[in-house]
């Protein structure tokens, strides 16, 4: 008999590029290219997953961020490889969201930004987690 699904790979070298990229995946920043000038950074990911700390079965969700750089922008592989990252961690919606900006404003520092976690629903339940932080 055939397995249906391999088996998780245990030791980095066992993983797929991909997984090391996403375990190790952090954000990144590099110089805000138009100093001086207020701009806003709009980023869609629509498929983020984490798992409910609760039951263990998946999430899915779109994170929106809305941000106005000072200094430094984030770079958009990172992030995504940074969003990645919580496919496998057990998390509640409002954790999810805040962590994400709380990461978001240590790294990039921007004069403003909005966290918007748009949950798919779930048990007949929709639920949004809007978070903000302002210099």
């Amino acid at each position: 008999m055939t397995q249906a699904h391999p088996e998780a790979a245990t030791t980095p070298s066992e993983m797929k590029y991909g997984e090391r990229e996403i375990i190790n995946g952090e954000l990144i920043t590099f110089p805000n290219p138009r100093m001086g000038r207020r701009y806003n950074v709009d980023i869609s990911l629509p498929e983020f997953t984490c798992k409910c700390p609760f039951s263990g079965y998946p999430d899915f969700a779109t994170i929106g961020i809305i941000y106005v750089p000072d200094q430094k922008v984030v770079e958009l592989k990172a992030l995504k490889l940074y969003i990645n990252s919580y496919r496998d961690r057990y998390i509640s919606h409002e954790e999810a969201a805040n962590q994400i900006l709380d990461d978001f404003v240590s790294i990039a520092d921007p004069h403003q930004i909005t966290v918007r976690a748009d949950f798919s629903p779930r048990g007949n339940v929709h639920m949004i987690v809007e978070v903000k932080h302002e210099k």
